[in-house]
């Protein structure tokens, strides 16, 4: 087993402009694109960390706390909260700004679950995660409960 990461290892920070292909009737930025674009960033991520080909395995919830339109920038952080045997939890959050307001407004914040895989491609180990900062400690703390949630249902 290699020795293990911080967060900040492979922490994945992906831009995208919202061009009109990217929206609805009204402008706004449609809600499965984000999600495909923090999917990305996201795998990214777990690719980074595990050094091997990962999956997507889950999305915990996914609410939309503001709307982004066309020519907004998105700005989109995935970093690592957790690697458990086969599998990392990783957190990803989305925020918008623009010329006009340079304010970052959250967009979407969500938490992804990822498989590595061997090149059989079944799932395989990867490198235990050491948090350093406080936040990422918490987060650290946080994600078994989070992955017991998910296990009940």
């Amino acid at each position: 087993m290699s020795k293990a990461k911080t967060p900040s290892h492979s922490k994945t920070i992906k831009t995208e402009v919202v061009c009109p292909n990217d929206t609805n009737p009204m402008g706004i930025l449609q809600g499965g694109r984000l999600v495909q674009w923090m999917d990305i960033a996201a795998a990214v991520s777990a690719q980074t960390h595990a050094g091997k080909i990962c999956v997507t395995a889950s999305i915990d919830k996914v609410s939309f706390e503001n709307p982004a339109f066309v020519g907004d920038v998105i700005t989109i952080e995935a970093k690592l909260t957790r690697a458990f045997s086969r599998s990392m939890e990783i957190f990803v959050s989305a925020w918008s700004s623009n010329i006009v307001r340079p304010k970052h407004l959250l967009i979407s914040e969500s938490y992804f679950t990822f498989v590595a895989l061997d090149d059989s491609g079944k799932p395989t180990s990867i490198p235990q995660i050491k948090p350093i900062s406080k936040k990422d400690i918490e987060l650290f703390k946080t994600a078994g409960k989070r992955r017991d949630r998910m296990s009940e249902k």
